[in-house]
């Protein structure tokens, strides 16, 4: 992965959907984004929130959750410790390569594709159902920094500036926001 973030270009190797709330979600081909909305199709979609906890918590949310990316480079560390995952088995509707998602500030723009072209909005909040999936997976997708700081692995999530079509060998271009950059919060 390029070391800075302001030239860093990656490549879509996966794209996911599912129209229920299931864990995990098919491969597909192609994907739609939807400007404001989220995945075509997806469980997801929707200017407001549909994570069903957080829907329970307040269903007029904005739905800040509309795309989920995970990095291939997890799932490569994830299977050096033991872990067998694919791609769109942790719920990602996106994964990339050559990005380091983690280490983006929130508000950086992403292109995708000809088109579609998404804000990351903050990371992932990878919960209990991931043991569900898995068992260990969950501690396995969170760390402590130096200073004993809680690291969210699972993903960062996204809204749907522009849409378009997005599949597999699309590039992605990192174009982050003004500084002082804000770093990514769970959502």
């Amino acid at each position: 992965m390029a070391n800075n973030l302001e030239t860093q270009v990656g490549v879509v190797v996966s794209v996911s959907c599912s129209a229920t709330h299931t864990f995990s979600k098919e491969t597909v081909d192609v994907i739609r984004l939807l400007a404001g909305l989220g995945v075509e199709g997806d469980a997801h979609m929707g200017k407001t929130v549909k994570h069903r906890s957080r829907v329970a918590q307040n269903p007029n949310q904005p739905n800040l959750r509309q795309v989920h990316f995970i990095h291939s480079e997890l799932l490569d560390e994830l299977r050096n410790v033991g872990f067998n995952v694919e791609t769109g088995q942790m719920g990602e509707n996106i994964t990339t390569r050559g990005i380091n998602l983690l280490g983006l500030p929130t508000g950086t723009k992403l292109y995708i594709g000809e088109l579609a072209v998404v804000e990351i909005t903050g990371l992932r909040n990878p919960c209990a159902q991931i043991d569900n999936f898995q068992s260990g997976l969950l501690s396995a997708v969170l760390d402590h920094d130096e200073k004993g700081n809680l690291i969210r692995k699972a993903g960062v999530m996204a809204i749907v500036l522009t849409g378009g079509e997005v599949r597999v060998g699309d590039p992605v271009r990192v174009d982050l926001p003004p500084e002082p950059f804000r770093p990514l919060e769970r959502v």
